[in-house]
């Protein structure tokens, strides 16, 4: 039999890392980051947060092997320090999703009514091959420069309304953003589709894209 404080000493270890992962806020962290990396004011500014609470949250997840950050000029600049950090977030939403029958609630609320059309990744994939379609990536522009699918077009969500013009009328829209339970492709589809644009969006995003290995363009 093995040492028994060893063995708690062991799973101590393994709890600091599902501790830290206990707070929704750095859970929307690890989110970001997992579309690159991000510097502490961009953070707090996407999360919705102080700049000291930002700061206080990235050092927990620093703390517990998650992140790692690097100083260029006066800025410092956060990022996941694996894909097996963004495999585990990706895993931890497939496991609520499963497993917890209010989730599905939770995402129904916050990504609104299933009124828009959804392309797999095949087919995109497919579409791509034979660029037959437009590939819009909606979210903001340091994401679209830490990483987006291949020959995509960028129009941040904020910005479409005002630059519908640059977008054709015969061809399909596919719009996605940051992965599954982003609601920024959903709100692009609606919009595409009201002003008389044929529009679907992305089944996957970013994230599941960087996870599954497929092509990202930096």
């Amino acid at each position: 039999m093995g040492d028994r404080s060893r063995k708690e000493a062991l799973f101590a270890e393994f709890a600091a890392v599902g501790k830290v992962l206990g707070n929704p806020k750095r859970l929307e962290l690890l989110d970001l980051l997992g579309q690159g990396a991000r510097s502490v004011e961009e953070l707090a500014a996407e999360a919705s947060i102080g700049m000291s609470t930002c700061s206080a949250h990235l050092q927990s997840l620093r703390e517990a092997g998650l992140i790692d950050a690097r100083r260029e000029g006066k800025r410092i600049y956060y990022s996941l320090t694996g894909d097996d950090v963004a495999a585990l977030w990706e895993h931890l939403r497939r496991v609520a999703q499963a497993h917890r029958p209010h989730t599905e609630l939770a995402r129904r609320a916050y990504l609104g009514p299933e009124d828009t059309d959804a392309i797999d990744t095949d087919e995109l994939l497919r579409r791509l091959d034979e660029g037959d379609a437009v590939i819009l990536d909606v979210r903001p522009g340091p994401e679209y420069a830490g990483g987006h699918l291949p020959g995509a077009t960028h129009i941040p969500l904020e910005e479409l309304a005002d630059r519908l013009s640059e977008l054709p009328r015969d061809r399909e829209i596919v719009a996605y953003c940051r992965g599954r339970y982003c609601v920024l492709a959903y709100d692009a589809v609606r919009l595409l589709d009201a002003h008389g644009l044929h529009a679907r969006r992305a089944a996957d995003g970013v994230l599941e894209w960087r996870l599954a290995g497929l092509p990202v363009e930096t």
